[in-house]
């Protein structure tokens, strides 16, 4: 099959340019991404509803790539804890090669059809699990056998591809196909393709965080507090939510460990003065 992600790219001699000039030609290329995933949003968002519900019912969400889309997945997922207070178990990445390839690329692990699954099997996954494989080319082995073993038994599939047409996208019950076309070094997914997918992960993982009550208005309120920042962004969220100054809120937080816990327990406060 013909790869678009695989085609020339539209722009040459590139070692003749000056900086200047090659970084407005990489953004002309990024801003091109946002556009091409718009159209995308209804189907993305039909993929949510589905892994929220399975995530409900005691499910978890799986991420499967290798190289620039795997590590993609590793990040996202190890973003969703210290963000939203979920466990560390409950959305998980697997890279092609294990965790040495998130640093260092592993030499064809991708090219085995067989260990994605072995490495989905390795963590238990059932049928209340989801797993979205990631691959810009949409025929990386690793990838395309997981999706297609976890089909067979009833899992829910989805796929971020930047092909048509893939071995991916067919062996998933949501594929989400975001064509960027040709990069601007011939063939170097990392840059459309990676974005694209970094994008698009942001999007279900944030929604879903959301959908699952992980966000109170526009507010982390189960961020963990694991550094000053964080820890201010803390008082400052239970101050305004309950209309107090920063050294209360500041022992609010300290006493309850979390903003949504230090919230509650102010309104408890509040309501029994009353």
């Amino acid at each position: 099959m013909q790869r678009i992600t695989e085609s020339a790219s539209p722009y040459r001699h590139l070692e003749a340019q000056s900086s200047e000039q090659l970084l407005y030609w990489i953004n002309d290329e990024d801003r091109k991404v946002p556009e091409l995933i718009r159209p995308l949003i209804s189907r993305i968002a039909g993929l949510v509803d589905k892994i929220t519900d399975r995530i409900w019912a005691g499910g978890r969400l799986f991420y499967i790539g290798a190289g620039t889309s795997g590590r993609l997945g590793i990040v996202d997922a190890s973003e969703c804890p210290p963000t939203f207070g979920v466990p560390h178990g409950l959305v998980i990445g697997l890279i092609a090669g294990g965790d040495g390839a998130i640093r260092k690329a592993v030499e064809f692990a991708e090219d085995d059809p067989e260990q994605g699954w072995k490495d989905l099997q390795a963590h238990g996954i059932n049928l209340h699990d989801s797993i979205i494989g990631i691959a810009a080319s949409g025929t990386t082995p690793y990838v395309v056998g997981a999706l297609e073993h976890a089909r067979k038994e009833g899992i829910l599939t989805a796929c971020i591809t930047n092909n048509p047409g893939t071995p991916l996208a067919a062996a998933s019950d949501i594929p989400i196909e975001i064509i960027t076309g040709p990069e601007f070094i011939t063939g170097s997914t990392r840059m459309k393709a990676g974005t694209s997918q970094k994008l698009i992960l942001n999007m279900i993982s944030t929604a879903l965080m959301i959908r699952l009550g992980r966000v109170e208005d526009n507010k982390m309120v189960d961020m963990q507090l694991s550094n000053m920042k964080l820890l201010e962004r803390g008082v400052r969220m239970v101050a305004e939510a309950l209309k107090i100054d920063k050294e209360k809120a500041k022992g609010l937080l300290n006493s309850h460990g979390s903003v949504r816990q230090a919230i509650a327990a102010g309104k408890k406060e509040e309501k029994s003065r009353e």
